[in-house]
This record gives structure tokens, sequence and C-alpha cells, in this order.
């Protein structure tokens, strides 16, 4: 190998991947320009560096034939047992598929894995995009691969699964017994096997790997791809690896790395990271969607009735509802002995975020007076349902 591991160049990819000796590289991951036709900044929270670059092309024809020649050249150079990973997005992924199809052979395709992720995004009329593609192909079919189990799904029925199937005389699966007729038992289970939709969150704006680059990936993503085709020791190339998770996912991982790009800015912000590699970690993975959930399900349930929106990590607001004057927050109480104390949470919350009307939907009967002193006290509605919060927010 010509180019040294552990370096990080200037350079076209086009050129750069001239001096890499061929059949030498065991993964390379490409994140490319996309067919976005936009021009792409972003500074960075002191202000110190802007990074810019712009994804706009002539034509799709132009595109695939930039992409195609640099990717003909990338799997000259991958080990017979390599992999390659493109990421894109819909802008393109079909027209790339075809092209990765000529390439290296459809048979060489292994999987097109889905990147899933919640994003706020400017509403427009369509579908929100939620999702990036990431094209997996081999060079040959003798190709590294490391099985990685996941755990069961809380849906699942685990103590069907550790039990042994046989065939009967019918053909039918049953459960295995012994002589004495009791379940036989696996001796082994690892989980579920890794599939093709992989859910890892989009970087936090204040995650601490966050670096202000336009289309920076979680190091997270980057690790689990590394590790699901090489070993300790293997040699990753990223040819446009922009501000440089892929070349920290290896070091981190204990792989050799080498990367491409041809901005200075991105090779001075690759170099910085690698000084200093730094991954971020997801509570929302740890802890699962669920642990999210504050709100009981009779208090969901009670918000849904009166076409309300959950909330779930706000102890003073259970849900909104839109209102001829605009999105009201209020809080759902089911005891009296409850009432002064969700007022008084709900009040403190509406005051923090300078909402002007707040209510308190309570799940019993009180007399007038009851409601009258709620209300003045804390200048707040109580209502019972949903045309009596109507009645009053009309006045």
């Amino acid at each position: 190998m010509l180019v040294k591991a552990g370096t990080v160049i200037k350079a076209d990819c086009l050129k750069a991947l001239t001096a890499v000796a061929d059949n030498s590289i065991d993964l390379i991951y490409l994140d490319p320009p996309f067919f976005s036709q936009r021009e792409h900044s972003l500074t960075k929270r002191d202000g110190s560096e802007s990074y810019r670059f712009s994804d706009n092309w002539q034509s799709m024809a132009e595109y695939i034939n930039f992409l195609k020649a640099r990717i003909a050249l990338c799997k000259i150079k991958l080990k017979p047992t390599g992999s390659l990973f493109l990421h894109c997005d819909r802008s393109a992924s079909h027209y790339i598929k075809v092209m990765l199809d000529e390439i290296f052979n459809s048979e060489n395709f292994q999987s097109e894995i889905i990147w899933s992720y919640r994003r706020w995004s400017n509403s427009k009329k369509g579908l929100l995009s939620n999702h990036q593609s990431i094209f997996f192909y081999s060079k040959t079919a003798d190709f590294k691969f490391n099985q990685i189990f996941e755990d069961y799904s809380p849906s699942t029925n685990v103590d069907q699964i550790m039990q042994l199937r046989v065939r009967d005389e019918r053909n039918k699966t049953v459960y295995r017994k012994d002589n004495n007729g009791d379940s036989v038992l696996a001796k082994e289970k690892k989980g579920v096997p890794l599939g093709d939709v992989w859910d890892i969150p989009y970087l936090n704006p204040k995650a601490k790997e966050r670096v202000s680059y336009p289309t920076q990936k979680p190091v997270l993503l980057l690790e689990k791809i590394i590790s699901l085709v090489t070993s300790p020791g293997d040699i990753v190339l990223d040819p446009f690896c922009g501000s440089g998770t892929t070349l920290v996912a290896a070091k981190l991982l204990g792989r050799k790395y080498v990367g491409f790009d041809i901005s200075a800015e991105a090779v001075k912000l690759s170099e910085e990271r690698l000084a200093n590699p730094v991954k971020s970690t997801s509570k929302l993975l740890e802890k699962g969607r669920e642990s999210y959930r504050k709100n009981n399900p009779e208090v969901e349930s009670a918000v849904k009735s009166i076409g309300g929106v959950p909330v779930q990590r706000s102890k003073g607001i259970d849900g909104f509802l839109t209102t001829k004057s605009g999105m009201v927050p209020f809080k759902v109480v089911f005891k009296l002995e409850d009432l002064k104390s969700s007022a008084q949470l709900i009040t403190q919350s509406s005051a923090k975020n300078k909402f002007q009307q707040k209510a308190l939907l309570a799940k019993f009967q009180m007399k007038n007076s009851e409601v009258k002193k709620v209300e003045s006290e804390f200048q707040l509605i109580v209502f019972t349902d949903l045309k009596e919060l109507s009645e009053k927010l009309r006045r």
C-alpha cells in the first residue's frame, strides 16, 4: 500500500485512489456528495469556522458518471474478502443501485440498509423524509461478515423461542419433549440477528461529537458498519471523509484508517477529531423509546379522548389541544385531592414557557364553588369534557 494507513489526505479520491495498492483494503465506506441540488453550510457554535460545500450537478448523468469513475477504482482496491458501503438518499438511490450492480455484479449485492431516524423538518406537501439508504456490496462471495445479534422485542414470546422444535409425523412443527414429557430447551440463544433497518438517532445539536459539519453522521452508525465486516487491525478507507466520522469510528474500534477529501477544512477537522476521538452515547438506544413515556395509559387515553396531543416529557403538562385561539396546554386530574398540586404544576410550566392560556381536565364531578376557586386562584380553566372547554375558550 503506497498510501500510509493512519493518514488523512487532501485530494480528489479519483487521483488519491491510484496511490492505494490493489486488493489491500478491507472496507470502503462512501458518503459522497448527494444529488440534492443545494448548497450546504454550517458555522461552529463559537463562530470560529464555517464549513461549506455544494451538491449541485448539471444532470443526473453527470452525477452518476462522477460516482462511477471513483467506485470502479474502489472495487480494485478492495481485498477479495472486502466490502463497500455507499451512503445515499432518495434523490438518486435508484440510479446508484443500478450503477453499483454494473460495477460489482448484482450477485454481490448484500443488503440495502435503511438508516431510520426522527428529525424535525419544515412542513411541506408530502411525507416527511426520515431515512437514508446504505448499499452494501461485497467484492466476492467470500466476504468477511461478523454476525451481530440484538435483544428480542418486548412483544416476542421468548419462552417459546427457547424451546426446541421438531417436525411430527404430519410434518408439523411441535415442541420437542424429553422422555418425561418435559420441553427441551435450547442450549444457547444469542438474540435476533441484525436486520437491515437501523434505528439510530440523528446527531443531537448538543451532542459531544457534534462539530457543525453540515452532513455529519453519528459515530454509532459507522461503528455498526465497521463491526459488521472487519476485524481489529483491518484497514478502513473513506474516499469522501468529510468531518472524519468514519476514521474516528475506525480508530475507536482498533482498525487502521485512510481518509481522502478535496476540502482542506474537512481534512483539518478530521485530524482534530482523530487527535481527540469522541463518541456520543444515545439515551434513546440505551433506554428505548418506551422509557420516555411519562404518562400512564389512563392519562394518555384521557388526552386522546378530547383530541389532544399527548406530552410525555413534562411534569406540568399532559397534552395540548388545538382551539380557535391557538394551542392550549392542559393537565389531567383524576382525584379531587390532586387538584391543587396539578394546578400548581401546570401554572409553573405555562409561566416558564410563556403560554397565555392553560387548563385542567378534571375527570370527576366538582361543585361550582370548587371550580371557581381553582380558576380564580391559578387563573386557569377547569373543564370536564371537550364541549365545556370549547364553550369556555370562546368567552
